[in-house]
């Protein structure tokens, strides 16, 4: 028998209101909101003066099982989620082999209902190889398709940069469809000036200037005219400039949008400023840009535009990010870290707790029509973090929980503190002590609402 939890008087976070209640959770799920009597059995957990969120869903991660283990896997990654408070996540197709076929995409499902302590989801790859194949499938069960990191494995895999791909891919998919967008054309060109200038040492801070605001700028606005043309469902991923914002809506809701993006929580929290003393550890694709870039996407959260937090959490080993800046992998791990660094942007007054909640917990589970995730509400997966608000804690190599040891945070100090963290009811997480045996589920999409 599973243990029935009753959560007291913690303060919940959920649909644009803050308000203190308890919550039972019984059979994996939320069976009541309110004021509750405590009944014999009940195991008791005191929520007064914690706040109670709805487990984040991050949205696009990279957890680098099959193929990559030695950097990360899904029982790594999963328990870093989970203690910090993300308790369902999205994964991306660029592991070994990429994640071109529905038999790879079943294999990912498999291996994490062995080893995942969170929820879990894959998005299925899509490139030059395998283009003419997907088009031809029935995706609507899928919870998108998408190219991001297929780049890596060879010249003309990112979309943004085909359009031809694109026309085929949207006449075709009635689904979303996620890229990473950027001009590789732009990129290539930035690049040749500066190896000019500096051959193969070119410093690290000028990333943001190779892989450049245009570079996005373009790329993004081809894309959203391609999927206007064929009325299709475009998600841009990673949004990393201040100008692309202004290609999006934010004058009708979230669930009637065909056009969508997302901002990481690094092209928040970093600038280009940090690169002197971070130098290619926050080497991510796009690049962290200016103030104002981070400052614009703030604000394109905060009104709308931007509909997504994710983290494009993406682990390399050490060895891999210290490199020279053209040898150097792209990317790094934020999952465990996600939720923190939007606290302390909430503490700093800059947005608020609901709109936090409302862009982690709730919109992801409306963008991917995820089923009974992303809210407190009875009847829902009882996915819960009871977050301590006033617990200072730091960042360092001893409470990093990265297969890969190292993030770009150390040093860090963080104001609030996950406590605990529920997944399908389950206490995964309790200040430090992981339920290692739990294991989550797939993420179920409500495909029979697609179009």
């Amino acid at each position: 028998m599973k243990p029935t939890y009753l959560i007291q008087q913690a303060t919940l976070v959920n649909e644009g209101k803050t308000f203190v209640a308890d919550v039972l959770i019984e059979n994996e799920k939320i069976q009541k909101i309110g004021s509750i009597p405590v009944q014999e059995g009940y195991q008791l957990i005191d929520g007064k003066g914690k706040l109670l969120l709805p487990g984040v869903i991050d949205g696009q991660v990279h957890f680098r099982d099959p193929g990559l283990t030695h950097k990360a896997d899904l029982h790594s990654e999963s328990m870093a989620a989970v203690a910090g408070g993300v308790t369902s996540f999205i994964d991306m197709p660029n592991t070994r082999p990429n994640t071109l076929t529905l038999e790879l995409l079943e294999e990912k499902y498999q291996i994490a209902s062995q080893k995942s302590v969170a929820n879990y989801g894959f998005l299925l790859g899509v490139n030059a190889e395998n283009l003419d194949e997907v088009i031809t499938w029935d995706t609507k069960k899928l919870l998108a398709i998408t190219d991001d990191g297929l780049y890596f494995s060879g010249k003309g895999n990112i979309l943004a940069d085909r359009p031809d791909m694109l026309e085929k891919i949207f006449a075709a998919n009635k689904g979303i469809l996620a890229i990473h967008s950027e001009k590789e054309e732009i990129v290539e060109k930035n690049e040749e000036a500066y190896r000019e200038k500096y051959g193969d040492d070119v410093p690290v801070k000028f990333h943001p200037l190779i892989r450049s605001e245009q570079a996005c700028y373009e790329a993004t606005e081809r894309a959203i005219a391609l999927a206007k043309k064929h009325d299709a469902k475009l998600h841009i991923l990673h949004l990393s400039t201040a100008k692309e914002t202004s290609l999006f809506r934010n004058d009708i809701p979230l669930e009637n949008k065909k056009i969508t993006t997302e901002v990481s929580v690094h092209h928040l929290w970093f600038t280009d400023a940090d690169y002197e003393e971070k130098g290619t550890l926050i080497k991510w694709n796009p690049a962290i840009k200016t103030q104002k870039d981070a400052d614009g996407l703030l604000q394109a959260l905060i009104d709308d535009r931007i509909d997504l937090i994710t983290t494009d959490h993406a682990p390399h080993a050490l060895e891999e990010k210290l490199k020279p800046y053209f040898q150097s992998m792209s990317g790094a791990p934020l999952v465990q870290h996600s939720l923190a660094c939007m606290l302390e942007f909430f503490k700093k007054g800059k947005i608020s707790l609901e709109k936090i909640v409302e862009k982690m917990c709730h919109n992801p589970a409306i963008l991917y029509k995820i089923k009974q995730r992303g809210y407190i509400r009875e009847g829902y997966f009882a996915d819960l973090v009871l977050v301590n608000m006033d617990s200072p804690w730091t960042v360092s190599k001893e409470n990093i929980l990265y297969k890969c040891g190292w993030s770009p945070l150390e040093g860090t100090q963080f104001q609030t503190q996950v406590e605990k963290t529920f997944v399908n009811g389950n206490l995964v997480f309790d200040q430090g002590d992981f339920q290692e045996d739990s294991r989550g589920k797939a993420l179920e999409v409500e495909w029979e609402k697609k179009e």
